[in-house]
């Protein structure tokens, strides 16, 4: 079931608001959780109920896990903690990487190893690396809920559950605990309802919309096709908004859904093509994975605390593996690679200029509109390696985007990408929306949209307007983008990051 589909928005979505308000409103809190919880698995096994069984007897273990955690002595604490963490990965890892791993094994050693194709559970990267922390929390001792059904609404909650944000402990479980959220509240449904329609217009009008000109590119390179300059530079940045405006319109209706309920999701995209280095990008995009591997990976490696070498390094390492949790591929390793090797030349960077007296907070606009473009160029190129199937395919891309095969036409007919002149203007009219409109939580900011993931990362404030308020005026705006998008629903793609 996709967030944009007519079963889950005028379905699935009012019979779960329905029932968790009628028994929360009526003082059945463990019910109204119960009914969210219910809900939330069905929405998971829509998909392929045969992994039910696998996410809730990952809930059950780490639960389990969790609660051993907190009642014994230190050095049983290790133990444990190292058989949860143990035990998560070695579930991602099977079900994710071991048809990777063989072969691999058998391209390198020139062996004939064979394993049945496993399929990926959904979500499994997600609500493992949930789970994780929440153990290592719980080793530290910082846990102080085990409510079980608080625990399973903390994993499973729908809007959340398939593609982000990751959520943290201490951020969801208290909010259940709260009596407000049982009450339904208007304003709360009209910020969400807001919210998942802007989301929902990025998604199907935006992402979808542009795709039409990245996936034939990407599929003439992958049949060995010569494409031109500009059919390589077309079809990387459609892709590059594609993903874009996929990923925010996903965030923005999982956060929508999510204030629906009255309860706030953090932030996890915050307009990363305005960055300007590769150390705001990430600071941006993906915000609560960046987080995940900030504090549960790149910290405990060593962080900055050993030296500059070290801590490049061990950036290095960290998007390294973070390319790897994409996808179970050579090119999100090397996807991965690139961006921790831009990170770790970025922070080198800043350190030189630090020692020589330079101001990192201050900028002229020139400078600032020179940064914004390398940033977006790096970006929009390793998007490439991210897209392509094979290496072949994305040097071939590359190759032609730096006129390796001249700026004409190349053998790929642009008939079949619609109408070039129509797509080389969509995608003008996203990068002008990408880089100077407000986002979702600026226009949405008297209404406290998200979590602050990254303190400060709300501080850039827009013009005044558009600024969000509950009129008729701004009701009538709503409605039409909303029936605009409905009507969109010519097709039901799923979201880009279902995929890893």
């Amino acid at each position: 079931m996709l967030f944009n589909s007519y079963i889950f928005i005028f379905l699935f979505l009012p019979i779960t608001i329905a029932g968790f308000f009628l028994a929360g409103q009526r003082g059945h809190h463990r019910i109204a959780i119960s009914w969210l919880v219910a809900c939330s698995l069905f929405f998971y096994g829509w998909w392929n109920p045969a992994y039910l069984g696998l996410i809730l007897a990952s809930i059950l273990f780490n639960y389990a896990a969790g609660i051993l955690l907190s009642g014994s002595g230190l050095s049983k604490r290790k133990a444990i903690l190292a058989l949860g963490v143990a035990a998560n990965l070695g579930l991602l890892g099977y079900y994710k990487y071991a048809n990777f791993f063989v072969d691999s094994l058998n391209n390198v050693a020139g062996a004939a190893f064979h394993l049945e194709t496993i399929l990926l559970p959904l979500a499994i990267s997600f609500f493992t690396f949930q789970q994780i922390a929440y153990l290592v929390d719980a080793y530290r001792g910082e846990t102080r809920e085990y409510n079980f059904l608080h625990y399973c609404l903390f994993v499973t909650f729908f809007p959340q559950l398939i593609a982000g944000p990751i959520v943290h402990h201490r951020e969801m479980l208290p909010q259940f605990a709260r009596d407000a959220i049982y009450r339904f509240c208007h304003r709360d449904f009209i910020v969400g309802f807001t919210i998942f329609t802007l989301g929902l217009f990025k998604k199907v009008v935006l992402a979808d919309g542009v795709s039409v000109y990245a996936n034939p590119v990407f599929g003439a390179a992958e049949a060995g096709m010569a494409l031109s300059m500009a059919e390589a530079w077309g079809g990387a940045l459609a892709y590059t908004l594609q993903i874009y405006f996929d990923f925010s319109g996903y965030s923005d209706m999982a956060i929508g859904l999510g204030r629906m309920f009255g309860i706030r999701l953090p932030l996890n995209f915050h307009s990363p093509l305005k960055a300007v280095s590769i150390i705001e990008f990430w600071h941006r995009w993906h915000m609560t994975l960046s987080r995940f591997l900030r504090d549960y990976l790149y910290i405990p490696l060593g962080g900055n605390r050993k030296g500059p070498a070290r801590r490049y390094i061990n950036l290095f390492i960290t998007m390294l593996l973070g390319g790897l949790w994409h996808g179970a591929g050579w090119t999100f390793v090397v996807w991965g690679a690139a961006h921790g090797a831009a990170l770790a030349l970025n922070h080198g960077w800043h350190a030189v200029r630090r020692s020589l007296g330079h101001d990192l907070e201050s900028s002229t606009r020139l400078g600032r509109l020179l940064s914004v473009t390398l940033t977006f160029v790096f970006v929009t190129v390793t998007f490439v390696v991210f897209r392509a199937e094979t290496f072949e395919s994305a040097l071939q891309i590359i190759q032609a985007m730096f006129g390796g095969n001249g700026f004409a036409t190349g053998e790929y007919a642009p008939n079949q990408l619609a109408s070039w002149s129509d797509g080389f203007r969509f995608i003008a009219a996203l990068l002008l929306i990408a880089w100077l409109a407000p986002n979702t939580q600026q226009i949405m900011r008297d209404f406290d949209p998200a979590f602050d993931t990254y303190r400060g990362s709300l501080g850039d404030r827009p013009a005044e307007r558009p600024r969000f308020v509950i009129t008729t005026a701004w009701a009538c705006v709503v409605a039409l983008l909303f029936v605009y998008a409905i009507g969109s629903l010519t097709r039901v793609s799923e979201f880009l990051y279902f995929q890893f």
